[in-house]
């Protein structure tokens, strides 16, 4: 039964998903006598941990009972106090978790208070790959001080994603681009470049409809602040538009985006272009977690070339461009030889039915280490 329970927190957690960011998404379940007596999740704006909601639910039957955790229970003050405090005041018995917490901390700490407390800690890591994966940018954050960075990018099967003259339409199916909204909704911040500002109009909103904890984060990599005051994103600016310049943009344009509420942030890189990796040690500043890429043939290759992605995430549609004008997925110079070629690990297909999947692998930094780009 055990695995059971630990397996219902996993589903609890699941509830948090773009809901409790830079917070990590946790379930609990509490069980007496067989019984569950209370459950609970964790989101940014219930403020609660899953673990005080699962112990206010079940009231006096907490004492005595197992405590079924996904992560580790807290034993820092931060929005709320230690979650470790309430279990021992609870009288729980016993805490099962599936992972240690990667937060430095806080990793042990929790169990060590429970212990000390009297309280029987168990660490049950069968299901810790899946627990991990449910938190990958949290536990990403924590183990490299900086956020998760998903390069994804829709094409056809000969890597084609524009065409040299009319590009209405989709390269993907519907299900396809639902799929992609599922993923946005999952991410802290997305970034593109200006040329694909400026072709399509694009809004980069989070259009899942499911609640976030914070506003999606919207950035532009816009050397001379070209955005024009008149595009979708400016128009529909809330404060979660930051436009990203380097230091021979104009102070006037920089002036009339930020009346209109665009952050400009200067962050000048090699050769007059904008610097992918500062960006990136601004979001981390701001515990943004995860960052999602979507943006043309140029920025892609910057993101590939300067190490800066951490996983690629790419749609295929059966079709076929061909052409040496169409635009493949990532321009630039490349690499001269096949030798030098940048390698993935850990590679997985996700199907999209009927006749569509996407690609999802991961950086190898230990053939090719990242090229600075400061």
């Amino acid at each position: 039964m055990s695995a059971d329970y630990l397996r219902l927190a996993l589903d609890l957690a699941r509830r948090g998903h773009g809901r409790t960011s830079p917070n990590p998404a946790v379930g609990a379940v509490l069980v007496k006598d067989g019984e569950i007596v209370g459950q609970g999740s964790h989101t940014w704006a219930g403020v609660k941990h899953a673990e005080i909601i699962a112990i206010e639910q079940a009231g006096e039957r907490a004492k005595g009972a197992t405590l079924y955790v996904s992560l580790e229970p807290c034993s820092h003050h931060g929005r709320t106090g230690p979650c470790a405090d309430r279990i021992i005041e609870a009288g729980i018995a016993k805490v099962v978790a599936i992972t240690e917490d990667p937060n430095p901390a806080v990793s042990g700490s929790g169990f060590g208070r429970l212990i000390e407390a009297g309280v029987a800690v168990q660490l049950d890591s069968a299901l810790a790959h899946e627990a991990e994966e449910l938190n990958l940018p949290f536990f990403h954050f924590m183990r490299t001080g900086l956020p998760l960075v998903t390069l994804k990018s829709a094409m056809t099967l000969d890597g084609k994603i524009a065409a040299p003259e009319d590009n209405s339409g989709w390269i993907t199916s519907e299900r396809a681009r639902a799929h992609v909204q599922q993923v946005r909704h999952l991410h802290d911040a997305i970034l593109t470049g200006i040329g694909t500002v400026l072709s399509d109009n694009c809004l980069l909103t989070d259009r899942s409809g499911l609640e976030r904890s914070r506003p999606l984060l919207r950035i532009v990599l816009d050397s001379h602040l070209r955005l024009p005051l008149d595009s979708a994103m400016v128009q529909s600016c809330r404060g979660d538009v930051l436009a990203v310049c380097t230091s021979v943009a104009s102070p006037a344009r920089r002036k009339a985006l930020e009346a209109r509420g665009v952050e400009v942030f200067t962050a000048d890189g090699e050769a007059g272009r904008t610097s992918l990796h500062k960006v990136v040690k601004l979001l981390a500043e701001r515990k943004y977690l995860s960052l999602m890429i979507e943006a043309g043939s140029m920025v892609n290759w910057h993101a590939l070339e300067s190490g800066a992605a951490d996983r690629i995430l790419f749609y295929y549609a059966p079709k076929i461009m061909g052409g040496t004008q169409s635009l493949p997925v990532a321009g630039g110079l490349g690499r001269r030889r096949r030798i030098d070629a940048i390698q993935f690990k850990d590679l997985r297909i996700h199907p999209i039915p009927p006749d569509e999947f996407a690609v999802e692998a991961w950086f190898d930094r230990t053939v090719l280490a990242p090229r600075p780009d400061l």
